[in-house]
């Protein structure tokens, strides 16, 4: 009697361990049913795996650093330009130099979809350049237009969907490589202070014309 109470008392000791005991993490392995009787799996023992997971963080990643793409070619010839991107180039500047910001209403019209004017939505195309204008008359968007086409420009995308001449070429030219002579060339555009401030952005931020191969004036815009 005395042997049964002294292991009940054992019993009830040892229950407490047993409901406290750590769970210990079991995998399955899956054996295939080809697999030979009597063959034997290795498995990488754990300083294995954790010395090649090492070895991989380690290990260079490849050099994915792109290289900068080299400076466009810029154009000055018009007689390069397609027939029908000379067309709209010499009407755009025609209609500039009347000094009737009007006039340049039917150049916008003659595409079968109103060029880009603004990167936020606008009313009136003549009205909208009136607005921009400082004078409130378009006069200075005329200027501003005729100084842009008198710029050199860049041939962009060639034998793509988006394939256009650019002026001024600045808008597509790295900004940190322009030599002396093209920033005295940028200069009659902007100012040194609008240079400065888009050599933060490091984007071309002002005015500039798109003409697709076809003739059709893309965009006179301003902006990011």
């Amino acid at each position: 009697m005395l042997k049964i109470l002294r292991l009940s008392v054992i019993l009830v000791w040892m229950i407490p361990l047993v409901a406290h005991a750590k769970t210990v993490r079991t995998d399955t392995i899956l054996v295939s049913p080809e697999a030979e009787a009597g063959s034997t799996i290795t498995i990488p023992s754990e300083e294995l795996l954790e010395t090649e997971t090492e070895e991989f963080e380690k290990a260079p990643l490849p050099d994915r650093a792109a290289e900068p793409l080299p400076a466009p070619e810029v154009l000055y010839d018009l007689s390069l330009l397609p027939k029908p991107v000379q067309r709209m180039h010499s009407q755009l500047k025609e209609a500039a130099q009347t000094g009737d910001v009007e006039r340049l209403r039917m150049v916008l019209e003659s595409n079968e979809v109103l060029p880009t004017l603004s990167l936020t939505e606008i009313g009136d195309p003549i009205d909208f350049l009136k607005d921009s204008s400082g004078d409130g008359e378009g006069l200075e968007i005329l200027a501003i237009l005729i100084d842009v086409l008198e710029a050199g420009f860049v041939h962009t995308d060639a034998g793509t969907a988006q394939e256009m001449y650019v002026w001024p070429y600045f808008a597509r030219y790295p900004l940190n490589d322009l030599r002396p002579d093209q920033k005295v060339e940028m200069y009659r555009i902007i100012t040194s202070a609008d240079f400065n401030e888009m050599q933060n952005y490091g984007v071309w931020l002002f005015y500039r014309v798109g003409i697709g191969k076809d003739g059709t004036l893309h965009y006179f815009v301003a902006g990011e």
